[in-house]
């Protein structure tokens, strides 16, 4: 069997860590070991790992005598690995049954695929929703069409907890970059892809994301123009990196740019013809599509921002705008089932 060493960092989570823990443990088909890194968490975290580890031999733990952070500790847990797969899962999240076994099975069969996911399900706690496991077989991209993917749409692709990297591909790139705390995932893919292929599980959901309020997500890391700046920060160290090796890096970073530019004043159009303006300007996105891309002036989106702006409520205009916003509304669910079903957009 495949083995599997799954890093599960823990700040604080541990009302959530046993669940966690026991969806990594029950995991067949594959020979997995858990390591819990404890990064000084006050909660009851050292109880529940010392639990864990009397229940099941495969479990290991590390408590850190001061708190070093989330980068620094996933950066630990990825220098420890030694098995075939790797699996960086956080505290709040679970693996579906069957996840690492689909998984192991694609890179197994797929030599060249350092990088294997598949849909995650989002979910706010509670009663698990049921798992999809009917297994349609895979996708699998050379490394740099993903790569070309994700600059053509400016997205990331992964969640995160149903990444699984092949061992040696994650020790050949590297760790995740101090200087990125909230895209370090997104800039960790393409430096994978870059040397590597991707490949996707068909069918099957392969994990579930915790959606909650504490998160970093929603916490430290919120707002959607944060998060566009992350995604540009992504793709910037990505290809001073290992993605800078590709032959036409410099080609794929300015398509990036656009797309990133283009999401923009694509959002900024929205905020203004739905009328919320007042809760997320228009103005700090079209200052960051210029600073990207100085030839969006010349997108019919552009154009469309530039109408919005000047609209009176009650308007012709404004209620063009209304229907334009409910248009990019449908636009976004189409891409979201696109993405559901594939694992790109």
């Amino acid at each position: 069997m495949a083995s599997v060493q799954v890093v599960m960092p823990c700040y604080n989570y541990g009302r959530y860590l046993y669940q966690a823990a026991q969806s990594v443990l029950t995991q067949s088909g594959v020979d997995v070991r858990l390591l819990i890194i404890d990064d000084q968490s006050s909660d009851n975290t050292p109880e529940v790992c010392q639990q864990l580890a009397m229940e099941d031999a495969r479990v290991d733990y590390i408590r850190h005598k001061v708190n070093k952070g989330h980068i620094a500790t996933y950066n630990e847990g990825i220098g420890l690995a030694t098995a075939d797969y790797f699996v960086l899962l956080s505290a709040d999240d679970l693996l579906t049954p069957g996840s690492l076994a689909r998984a192991a099975a694609l890179m197994d069969n797929n030599p060249s695929v350092g990088l294997a996911y598949g849909y995650v399900i989002p979910w706010r706690g509670g009663a698990l929703p049921p798992a999809r496991s009917d297994d349609k077989g895979w996708t699998i991209w050379k490394g740099r069409d993903w790569i070309e993917r994700m600059c053509r749409t400016g997205r990331n692709f992964i969640v995160n907890p149903e990444a699984v990297l092949r061992t040696s591909v994650q020790h050949e790139v590297g760790g995740y970059k101090p200087s990125l705390p909230h895209s370090g995932d997104m800039e960790l893919w393409i430096r994978a892809a870059a040397v590597s292929d991707v490949g996707h599980v068909n069918g099957a959901e392969q994990a579930y994301y915790r959606i909650h309020d504490t998160s970093m997500q929603r916490t430290v890391h919120a707002g959607f123009l944060f998060d566009l700046k992350a995604r540009r920060e992504a793709f910037l160290a990505a290809f001073e990196s290992h993605a800078g090796a590709l032959p036409d890096a410099s080609s794929l970073l300015a398509t990036s740019e656009r797309a990133l530019a283009m999401t923009a004043v694509r959002h900024a159009c929205r905020t203004l013809a739905s009328r919320r303006d007042d809760r997320d300007p228009a103005e700090p996105y079209r200052e960051f599509a210029l600073s990207l891309w100085p030839d969006v002036v010349k997108t019919r989106m552009w154009s469309r921002l530039e109408r919005y702006g000047s609209a009176e409520r009650g308007s012709l205009s404004a209620v063009i705008a209304r229907g334009h916003a409910r248009l990019m509304d449908v636009e976004d669910r189409y891409a979201w089932r696109k993405w559901w079903r594939t694992g790109v957009y």
